[in-house]
């Protein structure tokens, strides 16, 4: 009888340290999922959502990681902005651009395991030795390469003096189904039907400055009709305009507080 009643409080201890243990885990799980490391006057650096991590390099140029893959968005500024940085599975370029795309920081770039997405534009201006690593994709395209599903959505300008800085079908915007989450890239681009037609976006990295995509008024029109859950203003520099993200953050907030507005350090050179 003492024995029996021995072993079974020895198994109700085991059971408790083991429901601590997962419970200790969950939390740090928790913690892991909700991570944000703040850089100066508040704004992230690096943000972890859930399971994609986001890493801003400048301007459009971004590195996102989602289990074990690691996507180049518009690499530009040499292989020295991507320092400490893995090497990329899937490369998108959304446009010609020198902001958007180099050929001298591809060759620069370890892409040797790449899948390299881009509108036939881009294509065209690249290097034969890309040729085998290259999915074109143009508007209403979409592509799988490890087990994420990538849309091509249109990217232009509307207004009529801006119309020849991106025409439309040149370009990509896009729109990467990783897991549960989609994530869209606008890519140069005002706010066209095909962004405000958008459904179930968990994250939008949104641009927004004159005279080459479109006013913060615009984009934050645009995005109170799709409801992203999360909407990163990014491309909001330029000559002769920046465009004020404070004001972007207010008037989205006012108009749906649902929406969580995340300001990351895109230009971390610049007083932007």
């Amino acid at each position: 009888m003492r024995k029996l009643l021995k072993s079974t409080a020895i198994a109700l201890i085991g059971a408790l340290v083991i429901i601590g243990c997962k419970e200790t885990k969950k939390q740090e799980d928790t913690d892991l999922n909700t991570d944000m490391t703040y850089g100066v006057n508040g704004i992230s650096p690096t943000e972890v959502v859930e399971e994609v991590t986001i890493h801003p390099i400048s301007h459009a140029t971004a590195v996102l990681k989602w289990k074990d893959i690691t996507i180049y968005v518009d690499p530009v500024g040499g292989a020295e902005a991507f320092e400490g940085q893995e090497a990329p599975d899937l490369i998108l370029i959304t446009d010609i651009h020198g902001d958007h795309f180099s050929t001298e920081t591809l060759e620069a770039l370890d892409t040797k395991k790449a899948k390299i997405m881009m509108p036939q534009a881009v294509a065209d201006k690249m290097p034969d030795t890309f040729t085998p690593q290259i999915d074109v994709l143009n508007n209403g395209d979409s592509k799988e390469r490890y087990d994420i599903k990538v849309e091509a959505i249109p990217m232009y300008n509307l207004r009529e003096e801006a119309k020849e800085f991106h025409t439309k079908g040149r370009g990509n915007g896009y729109v990467l189904n990783m897991g549960d989450k989609r994530i869209y890239i606008s890519g140069d681009t005002e706010d066209i039907p095909e962004m405000r037609n958008l459904k179930n976006i968990d994250i939008a990295f949104v641009c927004m400055n004159l005279p080459y995509t479109m006013t913060v008024e615009s984009a934050a029109d645009a995005v109170l009709e799709f409801k992203p859950k999360q909407v990163y203003p990014y491309h909001y520099r330029g000559k002769p305009d920046v465009g004020d993200v404070s004001k972007f953050k207010d008037l989205v907030n006012e108009g749906d507080s649902n929406i969580e507005v995340v300001q990351l350090d895109w230009y971390p050179e610049e007083d932007y």
